[in-house]
């Protein structure tokens, strides 16, 4: 069995914030798959499903960032899971944009839902840390990490948690390797793929200037002139 907790903060006010892509990610993974109805279980919302042959549970604290620890341990000890059956989904300002790493263990980064998953639920459990980028200072963070994403943010967002979404699964296997090739391939290819109705791209200068495929009576007569002279 499988608990992922995703990390953010309740409400309408905070729901498009940086420090809300745990949530987000979370809401994704309920879209994508089977789960019940959400509701309000382990100070917060909880959903359970199947994803393959595993068992999930999906929850979102309701205790705010700061306590989120206390939300993921109740959820832990109602299952009887060990901390190696959590994976928590958070933000990172240490990451690049859309970038997407996993880890067991380690420290908290200064992440203060992080600093009370240790203390609730001790330090091994699983992490998914997404990149929002570091916004340069220390004095900007609080306001970097409780704004919305820009608009420019949703071409690496969208498709990123679609691919986590649709990949869990094998997380949920303990296939981790699998899983990142799988989510570095999805993403990245909807990100460079071309809108539909898009053009192609024209034909490099060296191909038109060698004359490639030139046809029409203009071209043939200049092929005719060219072998005469040679």
């Amino acid at each position: 069995m499988l608990l992922i907790v995703g990390l953010g903060n309740p409400g309408r006010r905070y729901a498009h914030h940086r420090h809300n892509i745990g949530f987000m990610a979370v809401d994704e993974i309920h879209r994508h798959h089977r789960f019940s109805n959400w509701r309000a279980r382990f100070q917060g919302e909880a959903a359970e499903g199947q994803i393959g042959d595993e068992k999930v549970v999906i929850v979102k604290p309701a205790t705010f960032m700061n306590e989120s620890g206390r939300s993921a341990g109740d959820a832990m000890r109602f299952y009887k899971l060990k901390p190696e059956d959590v994976l928590v989904i958070h933000d990172d300002l240490d990451l690049a944009p859309g970038k997407l790493r996993l880890k067991t263990g380690g420290g908290h980064g200064g992440h203060n839902g992080l600093k009370s998953l240790d203390a609730h639920i001790g330090k091994s459990y699983r992490r998914m840390r997404i990149g929002i980028g570091h916004p340069g200072a220390k004095e900007l963070v609080n306001a970097h990490v409780l704004h919305d994403f820009a608009k420019e943010d949703e071409a690496w967002r969208e498709p990123l948690l679609r691919a986590i979404a649709e990949n869990v699964g094998l997380l949920a296997e303990g296939d981790e390797a699998n899983f990142m090739n799988r989510v570095h391939l999805a993403s990245n290819g909807s990100a460079q793929r071309p809108a539909e109705g898009t053009p192609p791209p024209p034909a490099p200068a060296s191909s038109r200037a060698s004359g490639e495929n030139r046809s029409g009576p203009l071209a043939d007569g200049l092929k005719r002139l060219f072998r005469r002279d040679s």
